[in-house]
């Protein structure tokens, strides 16, 4: 009983909010042009403001330099090599070669 009142509620206020064919005009109409008018001109003002520098991504390094050597002398490099430290036993240390 209490759906079908609800239900028959519905109906009636729906009814009432149905423009009869005499009303013609429009009662919203001021609210909705005032709406698109203000989004229209925020997206006008918005894009103005955005119109800002562009910033472009930094150049890329300059390629590596390699230098000559003039030295006739040993070349050296560090290596990991595996060495006997007394009282702690094998170890890997960073060890300078010569060739």
């Amino acid at each position: 009983m209490k759906t079908t009142l609800l239900a028959l509620g519905a109906v009636a206020l729906a009814a009432a909010a149905l423009p009869s064919t005499a009303q013609a005009r429009c009662d919203g109409c001021g609210v909705a042009a005032g709406a698109i008018g203000g989004l229209a001109a925020g997206a006008i003002i918005g894009s103005a403001i955005a119109g800002g520098p562009v910033y472009a991504a930094p150049p890329p390094p300059p390629p590596p330099v390699y230098y000559e050597d003039d030295d006739d002398g040993p070349v050296c490099h560090f290596e990991r090599r595996r060495v006997w430290v007394e009282g702690w036993g094998w170890r890997h240390r960073r060890v300078e070669v010569c060739e």
